[in-house]
């Protein structure tokens, strides 16, 4: 049997939604003796709980009306029974609950669980345990308000010291998206540090949108159950090293990359070159053997002693098909120009920021974009943040958010391609693949010109890569990957700035 697990970024997993959990679950149930895995999942949560706060002189489990309830049940019988300071809270009548949370109720009472209508006060070497919704919520708006005593429970919980252990998923969230659940929106994120036990799958949620925040450390027990079928995503873990550099290589061997982007300042009085040098400086020190830089500024930039190994080009000068092309970091209104010849003469494409905006504005162009799918020796890859794909699929920033993952499948499919939908938990899509969700990074990366870095960044993965779709999903997340896990290793107190990040990179 698989034991628990801490969820790292070291190691990856099959993410299911919510109807493959719900189907597995009933598998699982109908082989199992009667309250079989409702027993098995409380007894992980008592195991969890008793690790994270060994010397508590409170454990408080506050149990919602459905099975999420009936595991907090199931603990709170467990560790009565072990001696251990345990009181409940029970949003049901119990005479209502289903009946493996009946039953899990009648062990908690004959084992002398104390029952309480409000929160105890809690210390920092305490614990709560929220065991109120799991994977009962949806993303439509309900018919009443959320219950009154659950808000007030969740914020106690969340205004606490006490460690928080959320069962299943944190009250609130929705297991596929990441979002919260009508009547949530508002609800406190806390004090204390937060855990979250997933039971049987692990859920996608957890790992985007708002999950990671509202998660903190996630576990996983698969309960004995062997998840089968195809899961809905997967967490991108583990990305493996580079291979190795033969003696024997040279610059030919790793590819060309050329940057097109960084409108001049005299166009509009706007300079962006910037961040087309920091998407240059990425792909230079991400591996490339040769990187290109076509500045959109009318030759004013003719020189760059900071960086003297980038080969400063004009777009005509360029061979577009023998490089790995990255199009439109500070592109502004000057790359809009630029696009027709780009999404029609480079075999392999990375399109950030301003050419996806200037895509997102011009049907012919997008037309131009999809008609890349269909030529065997163009591979693409788009990149963008929530709004650039709010844009080019006519939608809003938070409908994107409300359905990461769902946005992504939708990029992909529209465009024929390989899609980094960036933000906290970033997807990776490519048709008829599963997506990816990336496990590294963090809020350090909120700065100007880090989405830059990952552009050049791929564009340097994609210039080593065989050409295929794959391919060019494999680049986009092993860059992925990589740049958060640079983020996640730096140095505290040391501030992480674009140019910082991209000069840290590897091949």
């Amino acid at each position: 049997m698989q034991a628990m697990q801490r969820i790292s970024s070291q190691q990856p997993h099959a993410l299911h939604d919510t109807i493959a959990t719900r189907r597995l679950e009933a598998a699982a149930s109908a082989a199992l003796a009667p309250h079989a895995l409702m027993q098995r999942a409380g007894a992980a949560v008592a195991r969890l709980a008793l690790a994270l706060a060994p010397h508590a002189r409170c454990l408080w489990i506050a149990c919602g009306s459905g099975n999420n309830g009936g595991d907090g049940l199931e603990a709170a019988a467990l560790l009565q029974a072990a001696g251990h300071p345990v009181c409940v809270g029970l949003l049901a009548d119990p005479q209502q609950l289903p009946a493996d949370a009946a039953a899990a109720w009648q062990r908690a009472r004959n084992a002398g669980v104390r029952f309480i209508d409000t929160a105890p006060l809690l210390g920092p070497q305490d614990l709560c345990i929220d065991a109120l919704l799991g994977l009962g919520l949806r993303a439509q708006p309900r018919a009443q308000t959320p219950d009154q005593r659950c808000v007030q429970w969740l914020a106690q919980m969340h205004a606490s010291a006490a460690t928080l252990l959320s069962v299943d998923l944190p009250s609130g969230l929705l297991a596929d998206t990441g979002g919260w659940a009508p009547g949530f929106e508002d609800s406190p994120r806390g004090a204390g540090a937060r855990h979250t036990l997933s039971l049987l799958t692990l859920h996608p949620g957890l790992f985007t949108a708002h999950g990671r925040d509202a998660a903190g450390t996630v576990w996983f027990d698969p309960l004995g159950v062997d998840a089968s079928g195809e899961p809905a995503a997967a967490l991108l873990n583990g990305m493996p090293a580079a291979a190795a550099r033969l003696h024997a290589g040279h610059k030919g061997s790793y590819g060309d990359v050329a940057v097109i982007g960084g409108e001049g300042l005299a166009a509009r009085g706007m300079g962006m070159t910037g961040a087309a040098l920091l998407a240059a400086l990425a792909a230079l020190h991400g591996g490339a053997g040769r990187v290109l830089l076509a500045l959109l500024d009318d030759g004013a930039t003719t020189a760059l002693a900071s960086s003297p190994e980038l080969m400063l080009r004009r777009l005509e000068a360029i061979d577009l098909a023998q490089a790995s092309v990255v199009c439109g970091c500070g592109g502004g209104a000057a790359v809009a120009a630029a696009l027709p010849r780009v999404l029609t003469q480079a075999h392999r494409l990375v399109l950030d920021a301003d050419a996806l905006n200037a895509i997102a504005a011009d049907a012919a162009l997008q037309n131009l974009l999809t008609a890349r799918a269909q030529r065997s020796a163009c591979t693409t890859v788009i990149t963008p943040h929530p709004l650039e794909a709010a844009r080019l699929l006519a939608s809003t920033a938070a409908a994107v958010q409300a359905d990461r993952l769902g946005a992504a499948n939708a990029l992909a499919r529209r465009f024929g391609c390989t899609v980094v939908l960036k933000g906290s938990g970033s997807i990776v899509a490519a048709p008829g693949q599963t997506p990816r969700i990336n496990s590294t990074g963090n809020a350090r990366l909120a700065t100007a010109g880090t989405g830059d870095v990952l552009a050049g960044l791929i564009g340097a993965r994609l210039a080593a890569a065989p050409a295929g779709t794959d391919q060019a999903l494999h680049a986009a997340a092993s860059a992925c990957w990589r740049h958060g896990a640079l983020a996640d290793a730096w140095p505290a107190g040391q501030a992480l700035t674009a140019s910082a990040l991209a000069r840290t990179l590897q091949p």
